[in-house]
C-alpha cells in the first residue's frame, strides 16, 4: 500500500511543481524519481543508476529517432512539402474529416510501427493538416496519438499482444479476429474523445507561421507524390522488417533477412528517411544542413522534447526497479473477477512503471497459471485474455511513460493538459475495449 500511495504522490508533486510553480517538467520528473526512490526505501546507489539506466536507455532508444523526425518535419515544412500533401489529402478527405482521418492513420500505421515513432515520423504532416483545416492541434495530435494506441495494445503483430498470446499459448487467429472488431469500436471513442474533449483546448499548430508565408512556401513546393516519400519510406522500411521477422520468417533467414531487419529499424530507417526529405526543396542550399540552417534549427526543437523524455524515462525505471509491478501483480492475483482480473492487473502495471509493452508481458505471465480458475482455459477465452491485457495496457498514460512526453512536448500541451487530454482519454478507452471484451465473453464463453 505504501509503494502506491509514494507513486501517487510523486505524480502529485509533478503535476503541482509544473503548473502552479512553472518548475521545468524535466527537473519534475528528475525530482520525483528521487523522491519515489529514497521514501520506498530504494538502495541510493540503485537509485542512482536507475535513474542513469533510465535517462541512457530512453534517449538511447528514441533519442536519433527524435532528431531524425525533426530534421525530415524540418524539411517537410521549410520546402513546403507537408503544404503540398496536406491540400491534396484535404482534397481527397475534405476538412471536416482530418480529425478521424488522424485517428486512422495512426491506427494503421502503429501495427508495424511503434507508437512513439509513429507520432514523431506524423507530427510534420498532422501539424500541416490541422493549420489548413482551422483546427486545434490538441484535437489531431489527441486523435493520432489514441489512434496509435489502439493498434500497439490490441493488434499483432505488435510485440506486446503476439508476447501475451505467446505466455497464455493463446491461438493469433482468434486474437485477430477478436481483437480488430474491438480495437475498431474502440477508435470511434478515439474520435468522440478528440472533437468532444481535447477539441475544447486551443493549440495553434504553428503561431510562427502567417498565410504570406504559406502562400510564399506553395509557390517553390514540391509535388505530393515527392513530399510524401519522407513519410512512406520510413514506414515502409519499418513494416518489411516487421513482416521479415515474423516467425514463419517468409524472407528468409539468409543476407536479405539482415539486411531488411538492420534498414528497418527505426534509427536507419528515419535516417533514410532523412536523405529522402533533403530532396525536397527547390532550390537547395547545403547552408540548410548546417548548425544555423534548417538542421541546426531542428537539433535545437528536439533537443528539449529529448531531455523531458529522457527524465520521464528514469522517472520509469525508479518505480520499475522499485519491484512496484511485482508487488501489484501479487496484490492482485488472488482476485477471481474474470476478464476484469487481468485488465487491471495490466492497467495497474502500465500506470505503475509506464510501458505497455512490459505491463502486457508481466500480465501475462501473472495470470498465465490462473486461466482455469478464471474460466479462460479455452481458445476463445485465452485470445479474450490476451486482449484484455492489452486493453488494460493502455490505461493511464502519465508522467512515466516516454509516449505521455512525446506527445505533449511535440503537440506544445503543458502538463495539466496532457493528464487532463492523454491520460484521461487511455483510461477511458481502456475500460471502453474491456467492457466490449467482458460483453462477448459473456456471449461466448
Amino acid at each position: 500500500m505504501l509503494i502506491v500511495v509514494l507513486l501517487v504522490l510523486s505524480i502529485v508533486l509533478i503535476v503541482i511543481s509544473t503548473t502552479r510553480y512553472n518548475l521545468h517538467a524535466f527537473l519534475a520528473l528528475i525530482m520525483a524519481a528521487l523522491f519515489f526512490g529514497i521514501c520506498s526505501r530504494m538502495p541510493l546507489h540503485e537509485i542512482v543508476s536507475s535513474i542513469e539506466e533510465g535517462f541512457g536507455g530512453t534517449i538511447g532508444r528514441i533519442g536519433v529517432v527524435i532528431v531524425a523526425g525533426a530534421i525530415i518535419g524540418a524539411f517537410l515544412d521549410k520546402s513546403g512539402g507537408a503544404l503540398a500533401l496536406a491540400e491534396r489529402i484535404l482534397k481527397v478527405i475534405g476538412k471536416k474529416n482530418v480529425t478521424p482521418a488522424m485517428v486512422l492513420i495512426g491506427y494503421i500505421v502503429s501495427i508495424p510501427v511503434f507508437a512513439d515513432s509513429g507520432f514523431v515520423i506524423l507530427t510534420p504532416l498532422n501539424k500541416t493538416l490541422t493549420k489548413r483545416a482551422g483546427l486545434s492541434l490538441a484535437t489531431t495530435a489527441i486523435a493520432l496519438a489514441l489512434g496509435l494506441m489502439v493498434a500497439h495494445t490490441l493488434v499483432p503483430p505488435t510485440p506486446g499482444p503476439i508476447a501475451a498470446a505467446g505466455i497464455l499459448e493463446a491461438d493469433l487467429g482468434w486474437v485477430l479476429l477478436i481483437g480488430i472488431p474491438v480495437s475498431l469500436l474502440t477508435l470511434f471513442f478515439c474520435w468522440f474523445w478528440a472533437v468532444k474533449v481535447a477539441g475544447r483546448i486551443q493549440i495553434d499548430p504553428n503561431p510562427e507561421l502567417t498565410e504570406e508565408e504559406f502562400t510564399a512556401r506553395q509557390r517553390t513546393a514540391p509535388s505530393a507524390l515527392h513530399a510524401v516519400l519522407p513519410i512512406l519510406v520510413p514506414i515502409g522500411l519499418i513494416v518489411l522488417k516487421s513482416i521479415a521477422e515474423y516467425p514463419t520468417h517468409p524472407l528468409g533467414q539468409s543476407s536479405l533477412y539482415r539486411g531488411v531487419s538492420f534498414v528497418g529499424t527505426p534509427l536507419i530507417a528515419l535516417l533514410i528517411g532523412i536523405g529522402t526529405a533533403v530532396t525536397l526543396p527547390r532550390p537547395f542550399d547545403k547552408s540548410m544542413l548546417s548548425s544555423s540552417g534548417w538542421v541546426g534549427e531542428a537539433m535545437k526543437a528536439a533537443a528539449m522534447i529529448i531531455l523531458i523524455t529522457g527524465a520521464g524515462g528514469a522517472f520509469g525505471k525508479v518505480l520499475q526497479n522499485s519491484g512496484i509491478a511485482d508487488t501489484i501483480g501479487k496484490a492482485m492475483s488472488s482476485m477471481t473477477i474474470g476478464l476484469w482480473l487481468p485488465f487491471t492487473a495490466a492497467a495497474a502495471i502500465r500506470a505503475a512503471q509506464g510501458s505497455s509493452t512490459v505491463a502486457i508481458i508481466t500480465t501475462a505471465s501473472i495470470v498465465a497459471p490462473m486461466l482455469g480458475s478464471m474460466g479462460l482455459d479455452s481458445p476463445l477465452g485465452r485470445a479474450l485474455a490476451v486482449l484484455a491485457i492489452g486493453a488494460g495496457s493502455m490505461v493511464a498514460s502519465h508522467a512515466n511513460d516516454s509516449f505521455f512526453w512525446v506527445v505533449t512536448q511535440m503537440s506544445g500541451m503543458d502538463v495539466k493538459t496532457g493528464y487532463k487530454l492523454m491520460t484521461t482519454g487511455t483510461i477511458c478507452m481502456g475500460v471502453l475495449a474491456c467492457t466490449i471484451l467482458w460483453i462477448i465473453g459473456l456471449i461466448v464463453l
